[in-house]
């Protein structure tokens, strides 16, 4: 078994960096220092600190789904045939590698996971649940659920 990592000691200067650089990951370190009340240097320190730490795990674009045509989601529930940690280990490896999960959660209930899968629309949903999500290692079955419209959604 996977032994979790340690909390990262954070400070309120690191909260707050940690707070704007979530609405704003592409803030300059000038702009950033003067948010939180720090001078440029130790902010960039203490940013790099969060990212060498793993407290920043990366930065990226966010982009708008229905504008490169990904606007169906449904929600796939999954139960397994074993659940024993090597065949969770296998499914987590697997569900990894399907582009179209955005979101894989273990779940405890009368399933297993949880997915979060987005696609251009639900002829391209049942291709990615019947080719990709059914074969996946230890799948005894699926239940989907389609949303109609996304009322919030975190970016991340």
């Amino acid at each position: 078994m996977e032994i979790p990592p340690a909390e990262v000691d954070l400070d309120d200067f690191d909260r707050k960096i940690l707070a704007v650089m979530r609405k704003d990951g592409r803030i300059t370190y000038t702009d950033l220092a003067q948010q939180v009340g720090l001078s440029k240097t130790p902010c960039q320190q203490r940013v790099r600190r969060l990212v060498e730490s793993g407290v920043i795990v990366g930065f990226r674009a966010i982009v708008d789904p229905a504008k490169v045509g990904l606007e169906h989601v449904a929600f796939t529930e999954v139960k397994l045939s074993d659940t024993r940690e090597a065949a969770l280990a296998e499914f987590n490896a697997a569900v990894r590698r399907i582009p179209e999960v955005e979101e894989c959660h273990m779940i405890a209930s009368s399933f297993d996971y949880l997915l979060k899968v987005r696609t251009a629309d639900i002829r391209k949903y049942r291709i990615v649940l019947g080719e990709k999500i059914s074969n996946l290692p230890h799948v005894a079955s699926t239940s989907t659920f389609v949303a109609m419209e996304t009322v919030r959604e975190s970016a991340r």
